[in-house]
Formats: structure tokens, C-alpha cells, sequence
């Protein structure tokens, strides 16, 4: 087809439109594989990008949408034929190159991965990037060093996406996992999760002391700001948070007494660059790794006619777990 449905961001000097419409196969961008689209996800991001509440989108038009998986439609890629099932991440899809919102993209082959054994692919866009960067929390505290014996772990932004992933996969792994979140009405999903203690958002939200209570071994963080510099005050001699996110700021509001006095480690973690090594182990292990009918507990969908409308409540943070975009 010569055309498809798309959901398209433009900009002028009104401010940012966002419509679902027709889009010309030819105006897609320079790759060596094109995709026919089947499922997307929402993510925290893609309602940044489609409410314009942060500078998600380098270019316009745009498609949003950082996360699909489909069917390869035609490929010069030595990796990649027509039929192949696959799954893309990141790569600035949504942001820099037009994105999965969409019936069709055209991509670097280089940018995908086979669709895991085992996951159908709708199971794979419950996990998206927020499944995926949960893993990649799970390993690099693990890769430090930190096992369940060493205490508990404390997740926050748990009843979001990757928070609500995070969850069920540090207690499969054994975990006692501590969720914080500002939704108390959730405590009965996180521990349906997974979650053997809820914290209310508010006690990681005050006014930040050099050194607080010891309370935590290691931490997988969504929020970032105040509520990361909390966690940090309050990690344990030798602990280590994981930080993803930025939903409550840039900011960082904290000392380097958690990292010189208690030996604390802050454990950056990128998922839209991640080698292409380390994102085939992450997704081998989400699929061997989470538990199928919790990650069916955490997910909803949605038709690509109302993501705008999930994207205005996933940034209002009304949105819980993981939303599947089902596309075609």
C-alpha cells in the first residue's frame, strides 16, 4: 500500500498538533528493512512526546512511538528476511526517526532483534521498552554484585510500567520488594505483583537528610529528584540504586555522603542505545524470566485511534502497568 494510518506530532507556531492520519509510504526515512507494524506499547516517553509536555520530538512531522513489533515486509539486511517476526527498541524511534505509531516503518536492520521464543507479540509490546529496561535495572544490580541476602529492594514508581515490571522480576529472583508508590488504591495489584511491603510516595518526597535510616540493599529507580536522592540517603553500606527515569524531575538534590560515608553505588541505565548484546540477554531473560499471567495482570490495550488520548493520562499518571497499542 501507498499509504497507511498513522498517528502524526507537527509543530508550528500555534504549538504541537497530533492527528491520526494517512501517511505516504514514500515519505518514510532511509533503512534497509521495512516492517509492517502490528502492536506498539505506551510508555512514560510516548506521552511526553504525544502531549508535548518535554522536548521528546527532535523533528517534525513525527510519528511517535519508541517501541513495535511486526513483520518484516522487505530487507536488504544480511540478519533479516521477509516474514521475520521482530522487535525493535529505542534507537531514537519517535524521537529523531519516524515511529511505530504507524502501520509501517522503515528501519535499520541493525536496530532490530528476532522476536524472543516464547513471547507472542503482544506479550513482547506488554513488555516494550518499560519490560526491557526493568531487566536491565535487574542485571546491573546484579552485575554489582547484590543478591536478595543483602537485604531488601525498593522499587520506585511501582504501580507505572517498568515499576510494575520491576516488581514481579526482583521477586521471582527473591527479592523482598519493597513498591512505592502515590497511589495507595494500588497496594493490592503490586502485591499481586510481587510486593511484600508498600511505601507510601510522600515518605521518599521530603526534605532530603545527608544520611537517613539504612532501610534498603538496592533499588530500582522511575522518579528520579527528590525521591532518588531519598532512596540514595537511604541505601544500605555497600547498596546500589539503578536509576531509569525522570517522572518527578532532572534534578538530583542530594549530597555524596550516601557514596563516600556508606559506600553507595548509583547505577545509570540506558535502554535507546544498549548494545545489541546486552538487549538479546535482557529479552531472553524477560521471556524466561516473567511470569506470564502476572505480566497479563499489569497490561491493558488500547487501539492506535486512542493512544493520544492514554498519552494525556500515562503523563497525568493515571495510567497502571503496561499498555499494548494494537496497530494491525
Amino acid at each position: 500500500m501507498s499509504t497507511f494510518r498513522a498517528v502524526v506530532i507537527d509543530k508550528n507556531e500555534a504549538g504541537q498538533s497530533v492527528e491520526l492520519r494517512s501517511f505516504d509510504e514514500a515519505d518514510l526515512m532511509d533503512g534497509d528493512v521495512t516492517v509492517r507494524v502490528t502492536h506498539s506499547t505506551l510508555n512514560y516517553k510516548d506521552g511526553l512526546a504525544l502531549t508535548g509536555k518535554a522536548p521528546v520530538v527532535r523533528r517534525f512531522p513525527m510519528i511517535p512511538g519508541v517501541d513495535l513489533v511486526g513483520s518484516v515486509e522487505t530487507s536488504s539486511h544480511p540478519d533479516f528476511k521477509p516474514g521475520d517476526a521482530v522487535v525493535l527498541n529505542g534507537w531514537g524511534l519517535g524521537e529523531t526517526h519516524l515511529g511505530a505509531y504507524a502501520e509501517k516503518v522503515r528501519v535499520k536492520g541493525d536496530w532490530l532483534i528476532p522476536l524472543p521464543e516464547g513471547l507472542t507479540p503482544h506479550q513482547a509490546m506488554a513488555i516494550g521498552t518499560a519490560g526491557y529496561t526493568a531487566m536491565l535495572c535487574l542485571m546491573a544490580l546484579e552485575r554489582h554484585g547484590l543478591r536478595p541476602d543483602r537485604g531488601p529492594a525498593i522499587v520506585t514508581g511501582a504501580a507505572g510500567g517498568v515499576g510494575s515490571v520491576a516488581v514481579a522480576l526482583l521477586a521471582r529472583a527473591g527479592w523482598h520488594v519493597v513498591a512505592s508508590t502515590g497511589r495507595p488504591e494500588e497496594a493490592d495489584y503490586l502485591k499481586g505483583l510481587g510486593a511484600a511491603e508498600i511505601l507510601e510516595r510522600g515518605e521518599l518526597t521530603g526534605s532530603v537528610r545527608p544520611l537517613a535510616k539504612e532501610r534498603w540493599a538496592a533499588g530500582v529507580d522511575t522518579v528520579g529528584s527528590t525521591t532518588l536522592a531519598n532512596v540514595l540517603s537511604m541505601t544500605r553500606y555497600g547498596g546500589a540504586v539503578a536509576a531509569c527515569g525522570l517522572a518527578g524531575g532532572m534534578d538530583l538534590p542530594s549530597t555524596v555522603a550516601p557514596f563516600i560515608l556508606r559506600g553507595v553505588s548509583l547505577l545509570g541505565v540506558d535502554s535507546v542505545m544498549a548494545p545489541k548484546a546486552l538487549r538479546m540477554e535482557a529479552w531472553d531473560r524477560i521471556a524466561r524470566e516473567l511470569d506470564p499471567g502476572k505480566l497479563a495482570a499489569m497490561t491493558s490495550t488500547v487501539s492506535l485511534d486512542e493512544v493520544t488520548e492514554a498519552g494525556r493520562r500515562i503523563v497525568e499518571g493515571k495510567v497502571r502497568g503496561r499498555v499494548v497499542v494494537e496497530i494491525g
